[in-house]
């Protein structure tokens, strides 16, 4: 029961997906932030399918990359980059926490949010789109990869030590939720799945697909440091941020190499 309460909350507070969330316990928090990265892999399937029939119709490499990189956006309702803007803006303003907090509260998105979002979508789709170019195969493994590795960031974020900024709200829901040793178990067993869906493609491939995990949670980790020095601890804004930045840093990462 706790299992299904854990995909239940993973799936219903991570994407758009039609899944009820029928306990808010921190037992149902913490089995679904452990189950993060399994909503990652069924987005990224998703994208990369989609992503595959835009090919198969002669879209192109570019336009298929832009459809695959709103998938994500569409099964999220855009609240993993509301969430980017809004952490962007509250690290933009220079204010103290609390003053930051309240600019991520408001409704509108300043420039460094307006800013964040348009580097961050371009960089993803310029990635896919070059990953396409190598074929459908290598594009949809690094969508799915980028994806799994976007959720495993926020089960490391939700981890013992990292406190909520403030109360209520989905930050203060899974803060401190996970045990350390629980994160850092998974971490590295989705690391190794995900090197060994690259190994099928050569030894180079699984180095490449561990690569690429490791520095999308490093990057996540920096901004993670960031915002709990900045804003006390973490928020749902900041896990949305984190999300999109660990994304980010993976398809940056598989783009590049031979």
């Amino acid at each position: 029961m706790s299992d299904l309460a854990g995909l239940r909350f993973a799936f219903g507070t991570l994407t758009a997906l039609p899944v009820r969330v029928t306990r808010w316990d921190r037992d149902a928090a913490r089995a679904g932030m452990l189950c993060a990265p399994l909503a990652g892999l069924v987005v990224g399937l998703f994208a990369g399918g989609v992503g595959g029939l835009f090919l198969l119709a002669g879209s192109g490499a570019p336009l298929a990359a832009v459809a695959t990189v709103a998938v994500p956006a569409v099964l999220t309702r855009g609240l993993h980059l509301d969430g980017l803007a809004d952490t962007a803006d509250g690290l933009g303003s220079g204010r103290p926490a609390e003053d930051a907090l309240a600019v991520m509260k408001r409704s509108d998105i300043g420039p460094f949010g307006v800013i964040t979002l348009l580097f961050t979508l371009l960089a993803q789709i310029l990635a896919v789109a070059a990953l396409y170019g190598e074929g459908w195969p290598s594009g949809a493994l690094a969508v799915t990869v980028s994806a799994v590795a976007a959720r495993l960031a926020l089960t490391l974020a939700a981890r013992g030590g990292v406190p909520a900024a403030r109360p209520g709200g989905l930050g203060a829901a899974v803060a401190e939720a996970v045990p350390r040793p629980a994160a850092v178990a998974l971490a590295a067993l989705v690391t190794a799945v995900c090197a060994g869906a690259g190994a099928l493609s050569g030894g180079y491939g699984a180095l490449h697909q561990a690569l690429a995990v490791l520095a999308a949670l490093a990057a996540a980790q920096l901004l993670l440091r960031h915002c709990v020095r900045r804003f006390g601890g973490v928020t749902g804004d900041v896990f949305g941020a984190l999300a999109e930045t660990a994304a980010t840093a993976a398809l940056v990462v598989l783009v590049l190499g031979p």
